[in-house]
């Protein structure tokens, strides 16, 4: 069908969004998160062959149901007294819901085997970053923008060091692993290699050594 043959709805659009306080497609492409075609595409009647989900958000950056919408710009397809509100709404609501759930699940799932990968990068890596800065001199220095994305990584995700290598902190045996001799908890520690935390559950204590004299 050419674009010529297609209907234009653009009357009904421009009432709808002087109703709903829209001043363009451009605006109204903004409000409901979907590109401008999307809109034109509905406007020169393709409704019916465009996607619920962003039927939807045009519906509501519209201000108006879906059953509304589609009555407008698709008039005939759905009887006046069919509850679409309450079926293909609900419906893709129950989906949206479903999706989210199934998204949390495998973002915890990937963020576990990612963390499982890393784990070599977790544990020496700041370490690492001790000896250059202590030694300027290292070609290796050149190296330590490079993490930065995987550090950045880490914070979005909530994982966060314990406490930076080189510091002395109070011994924890709850936070720390000694790698040599004793310590009371209380006591003068110094991280040798730093331990994470992501929230309130512990990933990997923190390797430490006692203050020596």
């Amino acid at each position: 069908m050419s674009e010529s043959a297609l209907p234009d709805y653009s009357p009904q659009l421009q009432e709808l969004m002087q109703r709903a306080g829209v001043s363009s497609i451009e605006e109204l492409s903004q409000i409901a998160g979907v590109s401008p075609l999307q809109i034109i595409r509905l406007r020169r009647g393709l409704a019916l062959q465009t996607p619920v989900s962003i039927l939807l958000k045009i519906s509501q950056g519209l201000k108006i149901s879906l059953s509304e919408l589609l009555a407008v710009f698709a008039p005939g397809s759905v009887p006046s007294e069919t509850p679409i509100r309450g079926d293909l709404e609900s419906e893709y609501q129950r989906l949206q819901t479903q999706m989210e759930q199934q998204r949390s699940a495998l973002l915890e799932e990937w963020k576990r085997e990612s963390l499982h990968v890393l784990e070599s990068w977790l544990l020496q890596w700041p370490t690492v970053v001790y000896r250059v800065q202590e030694n300027l001199q290292l070609p290796a220095v050149k190296l330590l923008p490079f993490v930065r994305p995987v550090e950045q990584l880490m914070r979005q995700w909530g994982v966060d060091a314990i406490a930076p290598v080189g510091t002395q902190v109070p011994y924890d045996p709850h936070l720390h692993q000694l790698l040599e001799g004793t310590a009371q908890p209380g006591e003068q520690v110094i991280v040798r290699y730093t331990g994470y935390r992501e929230g309130n559950k512990l990933l990997y204590r923190a390797k430490v050594s006692p203050v020596k004299g």
